[in-house]
């Protein structure tokens, strides 16, 4: 495990904070962290990151207790709030974020270092800009800085607060593929963001706070899968008026109750849903629709899932129903 917890509590004189977190984040996976406003996201964050002590209980970080030396030369950090010196260069943004995770000046004036700046800034899209004044980047770029800093000493551990939170539409898409690059590196990390369709496309597993204190936590699909299953979406073609009993025949009747007709038009085309407990058995209704002569045009997760999930842990823990 590259994170692991137990019982971590922090508060601010008694309040606020949270409260006895007990998870654990696997290597080489994108984990998130979810819950609304001021429930505890950033302070957990902080702690990993060596920068609030808890109150009580313990943590490992790369199989480190908190706040270790050792751990931290591995860890890379984007904060939610940050800010650069406005009358530098990115190129030398990153130079004085070498000598702060530990290299000496001179090892960051060499050709490795300047060329491991290039590849940095080139990774997160900065390279056309990197001798411009960081006083003049706008909110997207500034906020891409920041995950080049983070990145800059190749990390095996990544902690991300908001990345995303400046960004347009195509910056976020090109950030979410950086990420997906960084685990087929090998790199874990941990994705603290309030944008849900983030964690749904990209996180292996996620945890939900909620007033400071932990409800869910394990694989995303099994969270989802918890409150009842994933809702799955099929367009299909060819569909007939008689199709419906076919596919009950054809399963037995064990399997069609899942089952939904959405819509369908006098073309043949239609829009099936069901609640699905994982992508197997989503796979076994693709195949029987095209068993039955069935022309499967798309497969996948209802978008707003994962968001109908984060809304009922809301509620539940609003009417003081644990789940």
């Amino acid at each position: 495990m590259m994170i692991e917890t137990a019982e971590l509590t922090k508060t601010y004189n008694g309040r606020g904070g949270c409260r006895g977190i007990t998870l654990q984040v696997q290597e080489g996976s994108i984990f998130g962290l979810l819950g609304p406003n001021g429930a505890g996201k950033s302070t957990f964050v902080k702690m990993l990151a060596g920068l609030h002590r808890p109150d009580s209980g313990r943590a490992t970080v790369l199989g480190q207790p908190l706040g270790r030396p050792e751990a931290r030369r591995k860890l890379g950090y984007l904060p939610e709030l940050f800010r650069f010196q406005d009358w530098l260069t990115p190129a030398e943004v990153l130079r004085f974020h070498g000598q702060l995770g530990g290299l000496r000046p001179q090892e960051t004036r060499s050709p490795a270092f300047r060329a491991r700046v290039r590849d940095t800034l080139d990774l997160v899209g900065l390279s056309e800009a990197a001798d411009r004044r960081v006083g003049g980047f706008s909110k997207g770029m500034q906020q891409r800085l920041g995950l080049a800093a983070a990145l800059l000493l190749e990390p095996e551990l990544v902690i991300l607060d908001e990345p995303a939170s400046a960004l347009d539409p195509v910056g976020r898409y090109e950030i979410r593929s950086l990420l997906k690059q960084l685990r087929k590196r090998g790199v874990t990390v941990f994705l603290n963001t309030h944008l849900l369709e983030d964690v749904e496309e990209l996180c292996d597993a996620a945890a939900f706070l909620y007033g400071g204190e932990l409800l869910a936590a394990g694989p995303l699909h099994e969270l989802l899968g918890g409150t009842g299953g994933v809702s799955w979406r099929f367009r299909l073609g060819g569909w007939l008026p008689e199709s419906w009993e076919e596919l009950a025949s054809a399963t037995g009747g064990t399997q069609a109750p899942l089952l939904h007709l959405a819509e369908a038009d006098d073309q043949g085309n239609a829009l099936l849903t069901a609640r699905v407990t994982d992508r197997e058995q989503a796979g076994y209704l693709c195949s029987l629709f095209i068993r039955s002569g069935l022309t499967l045009y798309e497969s996948g997760p209802e978008p707003n899932s994962l968001e109908a999930w984060f809304l009922r842990m809301a509620e539940s823990r609003k009417g003081g129903v644990r789940q």
